[in-house]
């Protein structure tokens, strides 16, 4: 390892660093706009200049300047300081200063630098250059007289959303930043450009003239728009969540989020269930509370063990566990989570699970995607795979309708039966593979699950490394943020929804649940515990409001079996409240009492219970695959038909609404100025 100096402090640096990630870990500020950790180095903005020895008696830009053996790098110098003051005048020369009405206000990375870096006024008094703004779609607005052509939206673009629709025409002082055509950009991270953008070039359309930074009150969060756990910040005021925006976290988002993550919260305030309703005479009514609790006291009271509850995708761990406790009151186990009919097994939870992990899969040299759409099922799944192809130089094979997922893949057929019977080419990639993966998708598990746990042995996916570490090589996509977290909870039939739908239970519990197939339960009396009146709501006969995501505590699972915790960041609205507590005030009507009398202790009796659900972070599941002797047969449908209209609350967003229309089915907007 090198060792530099750093204002007079010895250090030693990995090898490879540059001279800026040496100036960081000896603790110093280093200014810039272009560079940025997880993009390539572009080195043209030239903000972050230091002055290096030996070399040329003038400033360097350290940002692409390897750190070598005996360099002394000065950070503070007076040369340093006047390089770093003309160039943030250079990039204030064209640069409009409407701070006052700009929506990066606050937190601009060019406001920030030029106070700390800039001299505090300007000698050029020439005309300023202006520049058309582009179209790039519904999630971002551009006011690109302001863009100082860092270029990052352009390299993670390229680079991490692998759809190369922005880039740069023109030259010189002529140069600007565009999306292909002026349309909109397609990709579904496309919302991350404007996390990246310095300036106020990029900002995020639909949160335009909301709010200022110190207005807001900021809560850390888990997401549950996929399976994937993103960690994020709300940003609410008042009674309003307006901003949704990722937290870093290397272990499973990075620093991204997909645009469902970032843009469906507006969704949050419209369709809402606020009140009770009981169905009379075909009709839902609004009802008290206690006028709701009666009619379920009225069918419980001769329901017996009939009884069943329903999870649906965007559940919390706690009120699944209290739906749980209050159906085993009545003396049944008819728990469900899978509410679109798949029955794969989960006698082994590492069998249903994303043992690679997320962050690991960047290691793989040889990947199989069966039936899987990563894309819209998992984009931030997908930008791992983009990174072991860059890093490892992976291939990809794919058995499923052809997609485009951003990078080369062999598309072997749309045959469940291939998993077994590989093509030599594919067999030839995974023999010679050190790390292989395999990634089943929800298209695939319903047919496909014991055979592809059969390749996962003939493939030896599950192996010792010479480092001495262990690879598991097979992996379970999950759509649903409560997917994991109710196997773990017992939310399994051995037949899937299909027991449930054969017992014909007499009273059913639908958590959240819009996407079952309500025809099927005829005879049952539907009550409805959720948050927007969708799908579940327009076909119960008792509706009892509860809590949003943003709008409770509570624990999830991704895919990998991480176990995390999210904090409230507004109050229901209305009457609605927090499920758990619906479910406990219930059980006291209707003489069954929950052994819990806050959250607490509803935690604490869950922790009990399941012991893995007790600590935050990886649950480690023993590999113990079960004996499934059925061959993989059939074609593939993917699930998700419209990435944007996924769950309730995507359908009342305003913005996803808008996506879909324009990016999925290709509907034309014309701007004003048209």
């Amino acid at each position: 390892m090198p060792k530099v100096t750093v204002d007079g402090t010895e250090i030693e640096v990995p090898q490879g660093a540059t001279v800026l990630q040496a100036c960081e870990l000896a603790g110093k500020e280093i200014p810039r706009f272009c560079y940025h950790e997880r993009l390539s180095i572009a080195g043209n903005c030239r903000m972050c200049l230091v002055e290096v020895k030996p070399g040329p008696p003038k400033p360097q830009a350290s940002c692409a300047l390897p750190a070598s053996e005996g360099q002394e790098i000065r950070t503070d110098s007076a040369m340093v300081k006047a390089a770093r003051e003309g160039v943030m005048e250079f990039l204030l020369i064209n640069h409009p200063l409407d701070c006052p009405i700009c929506d990066q206000g606050g937190e601009c990375d060019l406001q920030d630098q030029a106070m700390a870096y800039g001299k505090g006024h300007s000698r050029y008094d020439e005309n300023k250059r202006a520049v058309t703004e582009k179209y790039m779609g519904p999630i971002v607005k551009t006011i690109m007289t302001r863009c100082i052509h860092c270029t990052r939206c352009v390299r993670f673009a390229e680079e991490v959303a692998g759809v190369e629709e922005i880039g740069a025409i023109y030259r010189g002082e002529d140069m600007q930043i565009t999306s292909y055509l002026e349309h909109a950009v397609s990709s579904e991270l496309s919302g991350n450009v404007v996390d990246l953008c310095p300036v106020g070039a990029l900002t995020s359309k639909p949160y335009a003239f909301e709010a200022r930074p110190w207005e807001l009150n900021k809560t850390l969060a888990i997401d549950v728009m996929d399976g994937i756990g993103t960690n994020v910040r709300l940003d609410s005021r008042g009674r309003q969540v307006l901003r949704s925006l990722p937290r870093v976290n290397d272990e499973v988002n990075e620093e991204w989020a997909s645009d469902k993550t970032r843009h469906a919260i507006d969704g949050l305030i419209r369709r809402r269930l606020d009140t009770p309703y009981v169905r009379k005479d075909g009709k839902l009514h609004p009802v008290s509370w206690e006028a709701a609790f009666d009619a379920i006291a009225a069918v419980a009271q001769g329901a017996g063990d009939s009884v069943a509850a329903i999870a649906g995708d965007l559940v919390d761990c706690e009120t699944m566990f209290a739906a749980k406790a209050l159906v085993g009151q009545f003396g049944s186990a008819m728990l469900e989570g899978r509410q679109t009919g798949m029955d794969y097994d989960v006698s082994s939870l590492s069998a249903v699970n994303f043992n690679t992990t997320i962050a690991r899969l960047e290691e793989a040299d040889a990947i199989l995607l069966v039936g899987t759409d990563l894309r819209w099922e998992a984009p931030l799944v997908n930008t791992r795979i983009r990174k072991a192809i860059r890093k490892r130089g992976a291939k990809v094979f794919g058995i499923g309708p052809q997609r485009d997922l951003t990078y080369k893949i062999e598309w072997l057929g749309n045959d469940l039966s291939l998993i077994g019977n590989l093509p030599q080419a594919a067999k030839d990639a995974f023999d010679a593979a050190e790390k292989p993966v395999v990634i089943v998708g929800g298209a695939a598990l319903k047919g496909g699950h014991g055979g592809s746990l059969a390749a996962a042995k003939a493939l030896n996916l599950v192996r010792a490394l010479e480092d001495g570490t262990a690879w598991n090589g097979y992996n379970v996509v999950h759509m649903s943020a409560a997917r994991m977290g109710g196997l773990m909870l017992g939310y399994a039939q051995a037949g899937g929804l299909a027991d449930i739908v054969a017992a014909k239970p007499k009273l059913g519990f639908f958590l959240g649940a819009d996407e079952v197939d309500y025809s099927a339960f005829g005879d049952t009396f539907k009550v409805y515990v959720g948050h927007h009146g969708d799908r579940g709501a327009h076909a119960a006969d008792v509706i009892l409001p509860a809590a949003a995501y943003t709008e409770k505590p509570g624990t999830y699972v991704n895919l990998e079996g991480r176990v995390q915790r999210g904090d409230r960041a507004v109050f229901p609205p209305g009457d609605a409240r927090e499920d758990w507590t619906i479910l406990r005030a219930l059980s006291e009507r209707l003489g069954k009492t929950l052994p819990f009398d806050s959250y607490d202790e509803l935690r604490a009796a869950m922790f009990a219970e399941v012991p893995a659900l007790a600590t935050e972070g990886l649950v480690s599941l023993e590999w113990n695959p079960p004996s499934l002797g059925s061959e993989a047969s059939g074609s593939v449908i993917y699930p998700i038909q419209d990435f944007y209209l996924t769950n309730a609350i995507c359908r009342a967003s305003p913005t996803m609404q808008r996506c879909s229309a324009e990016l999925v089915h290709g509907e034309q907007f014309a701007e004003a100025a048209e």
